[in-house]
C-alpha cells in the first residue's frame, strides 16, 4: 500500500470511528418475518386499582425473525398483557371496546413492523416505527369512531411485545443477553441520537449491568378489594393459595408491600395503610418492612398527599417510616395540570418521600416535565417497551432519580422480561410482581424453568438465572 493510500485509509478509519452513524454497522438487523397471537386468562380474584376491578387479561404474543447484513437469522419472542383498563381508561367506553381498539391497533402495528425493511439496532427501529404506530392509533380511533382517541400510553403498551421480540432476536443473533447489546460495538448511534445532547458520546452499556443482580426485592400488591383482615373476606376461594395479607406474608416470606389506595377517600386511605402496617408488623415483627403507596393518579392535589402522610405518621410513626416511595399521586396529563396556574407540584411531598412518575411517563419530555413539577423518581415498565425502559433507565440515572420497576400483572414471559429490566438496571429499589396473586394459571408453565421467579419464598425474585441469550424468556 502506498503512503498516500495508507494515509487515506487511516483518515477514513478515523472518521468512521468518530462518526459510526455515517456507515452501515455490521451488527444491524432487519425484519424478515413476524407473527402474533393472543391468550386469554381469567383472574383468580379481581384486582382493584384506580377505582376499577379487573378480572381478566388478554396476552399478546409476538414472534419475529430478523436477519443481519451477512444473512444470519434469529428468532425473537415478546409477550405482554394488553392492559386496557390501565393504559386506556374510559368511563364512556366498555372494556370490550377499548380492548378491541388495542387489538385493531396491534394488527396495524404488525403490518407496519413487517413492512419496515431498513437495517438498524432495535433502538433505531423503535425510533423510526413509533411515530408510525402513533399515526396508526389515530387512524384506528377514527375508523372505530372512539369517543376518546387511543392515548400514547396505550399505543406503547400495544407495541411493547413487538419491541421486546426485536430486542430478543437481536440478542440471540449476537449470542448475547439483550442487556449486553448496548455498547458502541453493536449500537449504530450514541444515546444523544435517542435522548438529547446531554448524552453525547454515551452508550447504554454505561447505564445497564452486563450481568443480572442475583436477587430483587418483590413488592406484593394489596389491591383495593383484597382482604387485609380475615373479616374482610366475603367468601373463601379455597384454591390452595393465600387469601388474606397475613397468609400471603407467610406464604412468600414477604418484606415489601405495594398499597393500592383510592386517592379520593382520605379516611379510607389512612385506615387502609394503618391496617396493612399492623398486619405486616404482627405477622413478621422483625422485618424491616418497606411500602410503596400507589394512588393511581386519583388524588385531587398534592395537599391530599401531604395530609395523608401527616395522618399516617400521627397514627403509626413506624408505618410512616416504612413508606419507601409514593407513586403517581395525581392525574397523568401533566401538561394539562400546568395550565391556568393549576400546577400539582410535588416538591413538598418529595421532601418527605420520593415521588415516582408512572402513567405520565411516555418519553424524555414527560420525564423532564415531571422533574420540573417535583417528581423525583421513575417507574420503569416492560409494558412501555424495552427500548423506552432502557432509555428512561439511562435518563433517570443521569438525573439521579429514584428507580423502581412496576407491573401490569405480567405473567410468564412478560414477567421474565420485567424481572430482566429490574435485574440489569442499577439502583432499582424493587419490582412489583402480582401475576402470582391474580393470574397463577398463566405462570404454571414457567415455574419449573424459573423457580426463583415464579415460586417466591423469601420475598425476593431470584434473577441470577436471567443470563440466557436475548431477554431470557426462551420460547
Amino acid at each position: 500500500m502506498s503512503s498516500q493510500s495508507r494515509r487515506k485509509f487511516l483518515q477514513t478509519t478515523a472518521f468512521a470511528a468518530l462518526s459510526p452513524a455515517m456507515f452501515n454497522h455490521p451488527a444491524e438487523i432487519r425484519i424478515e418475518d413476524l407473527s402474533f397471537s393472543y391468550e386469554e386468562f381469567r383472574y383468580r380474584a379481581p384486582y382493584k386499582f384506580g377505582g376499577v376491578p379487573v378480572d381478566r387479561a388478554t396476552i399478546l404474543n409476538v414472534t419475529v425473525v430478523v436477519k443481519n447484513r451477512r444473512g444470519k437469522t434469529a428468532k425473537g419472542f415478546g409477550s405482554m398483557p394488553l392492559g386496557n383498563v390501565w393504559s386506556f381508561p374510559s368511563r364512556e367506553m366498555s372494556y370490550d371496546t377499548t380492548l378491541g381498539a388495542m387489538k385493531a391497533l396491534a394488527e396495524r402495528i404488525a403490518k407496519l413492523t413487517r413492512a419496515y425493511q431498513e437495517f438498524g439496532h432495535p433502538l433505531d427501529m423503535n425510533l423510526a416505527l413509533e411515530p408510525q404506530y402513533l399515526k396508526a392509533a389515530t387512524v384506528v380511533s377514527s375508523d372505530l369512531n372512539l369517543s376518546t382517541p387511543i392515548p400514547k400510553l396505550c399505543t406503547l403498551v400495544t407495541a411493547s411485545a413487538f419491541d421486546a421480540a426485536i430486542h430478543d432476536a437481536f440478542g440471540k443473533l449476537h449470542n448475547r443477553s439483550s442487556y449486553q447489546t448496548g455498547g458502541r460495538d453493536l449500537m449504530t448511534h450514541d444515546l444523544a441520537h435517542y435522548l438529547d445532547q446531554n448524552f453525547k458520546g454515551e452508550y447504554l452499556d454505561r447505564y445497564i449491568l452486563r450481568q443480572p443482580k442475583p436477587r430483587i426485592a418483590m413488592f406484593h400488591s394489596v389491591g383495593g378489594a383484597d382482604a387485609v383482615l380475615p373479616t374482610e373476606l366475603k367468601e373463601r376461594l379455597n384454591d390452595g393459595l393465600p387469601e388474606t395479607l397475613a397468609e400471603w406474608i407467610k406464604f412468600n416470606g414477604l418484606t415489601h408491600i405495594k398499597i393500592k389506595l383510592q386517592g379520593e377517600d382520605l379516611q379510607w386511605d389512612i385506615e387502609r395503610t394503618v391496617n396493612i402496617d399492623r398486619v405486616a408488623g404482627e405477622t413478621r415483627p422483625n422485618i424491616d418492612w418497606k411500602y410503596c403507596v400507589d394512588f393511581n393518579e386519583r388524588c385531587p392535589n398534592v395537599e391530599y398527599v401531604l395530609e395523608y402522610l401527616r395522618k399516617v405518621k400521627e397514627k403509626t410513626p413506624l408505618g410512616f417510616n416504612r413508606i419507601l416511595y409514593l407513586e403517581q399521586p395525581t392525574a397523568r396529563d401533566l401538561k394539562a395540570l400546568t395550565k391556568d396556574g393549576r400546577r400539582n407540584l410535588m416538591h413538598e411531598a418529595a421532601k418527605l418521600r420520593p415521588v415516582v412518575i408512572d402513567e405520565s411517563l411516555t418519553d424524555l419530555e414527560s420525564l423532564l416535565l415531571a422533574r420540573d413539577m417535583g417528581y423525583t423518581g421513575v417507574a420503569l415498565k416492560a409494558c412501555k417497551g424495552q427500548s423506552q425502559a432502557m432509555l428512561m433507565a439511562a435518563a433517570a440515572q443521569k438525573y439521579k432519580m429514584f428507580l423502581c420497576v412496576q407491573d401490569l400483572t405480567c405473567p410468564g414471559a412478560s414477567l421474565i422480561h420485567s424481572a430482566g429490566i429490574a435485574a440489569h438496571v442499577p439502583g432499582v429499589s424493587g419490582i412489583e410482581a402480582n401475576s402470582r396473586q391474580y393470574m397463577p394459571a398463566a405462570n404454571k408453565p414457567w415455574e419449573t424453568r424459573f423457580p426463583g421467579i415464579f415460586k417466591v419464598t423469601d420475598g425476593t425474585l431470584g434473577t441470577s438465572v436471567l443470563k440466557q441469550m436475548g431477554l431470557s424468556a426462551v420460547a
